[in-house]
């Protein structure tokens, strides 16, 4: 099945449903990613170095026999590598056995201690991240624009921003980010941030659009009753809900058939969400249901929109 792509503000194009791959294990992933390219008709992959399957993922690629040139590839620098950009790069490169990516994404904005006890989350004696506070996320930005002049990623965008950290950046950016992979959802749709990216030209991407694991996003009575409505299922509701919002979809799988599924099944199902479908989406959250389900514990002065505090 086609899937339609989204205009970046750089003029680049990004298919607008991908695989995710957070939390695939990688003896799981490789045939994922395989199944996904060469039998599903996915285009669009995202991963990260943080995820740690990386090598996976890429033998996945590499399995499938489609053509780099034919797959757009997402990856992000980790926390700890905020003063080595381009070095968290060439070892994500060398992962995915590919010498460029087409999207490149700062994956939190908040720099971890390089030399910390751990080189994923580095910790405090009491137990709290060890974050870098004396360095700027804007130096970061710096170092993954020069990557895109050097053609080592055509695109750059963020992940996990608020619009108080977009602020951060964008005064002294010479590249706009292209996009601002967020946790988006019936659930936790973050409309002011969404105004926010659209005023500057910058795509919201969704990740988690079905929640998480035995979350209430599928069980939604509401939810239900739009999948009776359209004899669909609840699933291709809440994955088409962003599409239709022109986002970009990450839903992650590593069953075949799901993962065939999330790709035609909100395809068709965008086509058959009406005005009135999307306005009771839309009010999902406001009605009392606002909820994250990806919560590590940053200090709520970071400014994230709905975070909760440390306990």
């Amino acid at each position: 099945m086609s899937v339609s792509t989204i205009k970046f503000n750089n003029g680049r194009e990004i298919p607008a449903l991908g695989l995710g791959t957070w939390q695939s294990k990688p003896e799981e992933v490789t045939s994922a990613v395989a199944y996904a390219l060469k039998e599903a008709g996915y285009r669009h992959i995202d991963c990260a170095w943080g995820y740690g399957n990386e090598k996976d993922v890429g033998a996945g690629i590499r399995a499938s026999g489609v053509p780099r040139s034919d797959i757009f590839i997402t990856s992000k620098v980790w926390g700890t590598w905020h003063s080595r950009v381009e070095q968290c790069l060439d070892q994500t490169l060398a992962n995915l056995g590919t010498d460029y990516l087409d999207l490149y994404l700062m994956h939190w904005p908040i720099p971890l201690n390089p030399n910390g006890n751990h080189p994923l989350i580095p910790t405090l004696p009491d137990g709290k991240r060890d974050i870098d506070h004396s360095w700027k996320i804007s130096d970061t930005w710096k170092q993954m624009e020069a990557l895109v002049k050097k053609g080592k990623v055509r695109s750059i965008g963020v992940s996990n921003f608020s619009q108080a950290k977009l602020e951060e950046i964008l005064p002294t950016a010479e590249i706009l980010p292209v996009v601002d992979q967020l946790e988006l959802h019936v659930y936790n749709p973050q409309h002011n941030l969404i105004a926010y990216l659209k005023s500057k030209g910058i795509v919201p991407q969704a990740y988690s659009p079905l929640g998480s694991a035995g979350s209430p996003l599928l069980t939604d009575d509401k939810v239900i009753d739009i999948a009776k409505k359209h004899s669909i299922n609840p699933a291709d509701v809440l994955i088409a809900y962003p599409l239709v919002k022109g986002y970009v979809v990450l839903p992650k799988s590593v069953t075949p058939s799901r993962i065939a599924s999330n790709l035609t099944g909100p395809v068709s199902a965008a086509a058959k969400l009406d005005k009135d479908d999307i306005a009771v989406l839309d009010g999902l959250a406001a009605s009392g249901k606002q909820k994250r389900f990806v919560t590590p514990p940053w200090p709520v002065e970071l400014g994230f929109e709905h975070w909760p505090p440390l306990k």
